[in-house]
């Protein structure tokens, strides 16, 4: 496993970059799946909109105005940050990376540096909006185009899909979240994920995103829902990569086709450091140098591999599947539908019974899906008698 990019870099190239500890390998993973949801939410808004089914969306924005005083000060606490921060590293490099998430929490940094950072960017902010000022500011309307809404849909994405994930997460571990209540800035900000709680969470920002914006809700989900699936995919790569935790039950009995890794894996030098001391002779990277003492299933390598095959047949079917909202609801029933199957292999917190959090949402999503396919159906068959009636 690769806590890291600078654990796989080492192990892969032999290229030791310190810096890189800072670089969290699920986060990569994360950040690459975030890029190729927009990449491809962009493609379907400029492909809707090409066939008439998204129109422009307008603002009305003031240009000329000199930085206003909030602005100036939330560029300087950034740069106060980033400087307080940043100087402390690169005096105390070797201290820093040895333990980045515990530096990056604590309290060390350097005054000067903040002042040095909070001023700079203070002043830059100040001389950017000096050059664009007017002696009479004027009022302008602003046309956007619907493709040009994606980079803003995958930043409302990416922050209410944290939120979300972390709320999700703490409903299922109560008591994770009374330790973050008594130390916030310790490792618990840092003790898992719910990724159907970020898909959830996020899910329902981005649609009040598309009624807020004009974007056709139905249109719009379509639109987001095949780079959904690709990036949960992609995201559970991150999770196979790291050894977050998210693996399966033990197995040593069960193989089935292909390599042993596939069916069985110990996660050598995960993130978590769970298990016992590594000693058989594998890399063993300082601070997380353990190993699972019995084998597991991998199932974020399932989930990998069946939501980026679920990507494809999606995508191949978003022309063909009518009306507006069927593969929004095709995508529900097909996530569900994984997840609800790869539960029964894989390590959960249970919440009634022998049921997780995960197999109650995935039952729930399932349900929804095939109710919303058959009620997009009966609701245009409806409409299609009606204008043959008329």
């Amino acid at each position: 496993m690769y806590p890291t990019l600078y654990h796989a870099l080492l192990d892969l190239t032999g290229l030791d970059l310190p810096f890189l500890k800072f670089l969290n390998s699920f986060g990569f993973f994360v950040a690459v799946s975030f890029i190729l949801a927009s990449w491809t939410l962009g493609l379907e808004l400029r492909r809707k909109a090409a066939q008439g089914l998204l129109r422009p969306s307008k603002r009305t924005v003031t240009v000329g105005l000199p930085a206003t005083p909030m602005e100036l000060v939330s560029s300087g606490l950034l740069g106060f940050l980033l400087g307080w921060k940043g100087l402390y590293l690169l005096l105390n490099f070797s201290e820093a990376t040895s333990d980045p998430q515990g530096f990056l929490l604590s309290g060390k940094g350097m005054f000067l540096g903040g002042l040095l950072g909070g001023g700079l960017m203070a002043w830059a902010k100040w001389r950017e909006k000096d050059k664009q000022k007017l002696a009479k500011p004027r009022t302008e309307e602003v046309t956007m185009q619907p493709h040009e809404h994606a980079g803003n849909i995958t930043l409302v994405a990416a922050l209410w899909g944290l939120i979300g994930a972390k709320l999700f997460h703490w409903l299922e571990n109560p008591s994770e979240f009374v330790a973050f209540l008594k130390n916030p800035g310790g490792d618990a900000i840092f003790s898992g994920l719910t990724m159907y709680g970020g898909l959830i969470v996020a899910g329902a920002m981005v649609i009040r995103y598309f009624a807020k914006h004009g974007i056709p809700v139905w249109h719009g989900a379509d639109s987001a829902a095949p780079g959904v699936m690709l990036a949960y995919g992609v995201g559970r790569m991150g999770c196979q990569v790291s050894g977050d935790g998210d693996w399966g039950i033990v197995n040593t009995t069960f193989l089935g086709p292909g390599p042993t890794w596939l069916w069985q894996y110990d996660y050598p030098n995960n993130v978590n450091g769970v298990g016992l001391p590594l000693a058989d002779g594998r890399p063993c990277f300082e601070g997380y140098c353990t190993v699972l003492p019995q084998t597991v299933f991998p199932t974020p390598l399932y989930e990998t591999i069946v939501c980026v095959g679920f990507f494809f047949l999606l995508w191949a079917l978003r022309k063909r599947l009518q009306p507006a909202g069927m593969i929004f609801f095709a995508f529900l029933f097909l996530n569900g539908l994984e997840r609800f199957w790869v539960e029964k292999i894989r390590v959960n917190v249970k919440v009634l019974g022998d049921i997780t959090q995960a197999e109650i949402i995935s039952s729930v999503l399932m349900l929804a899906g095939i109710a919303g396919m058959v009620w997009l159906r009966s609701r245009n068959k409806q409409g299609t008698e009606s204008s043959s009636a008329a």
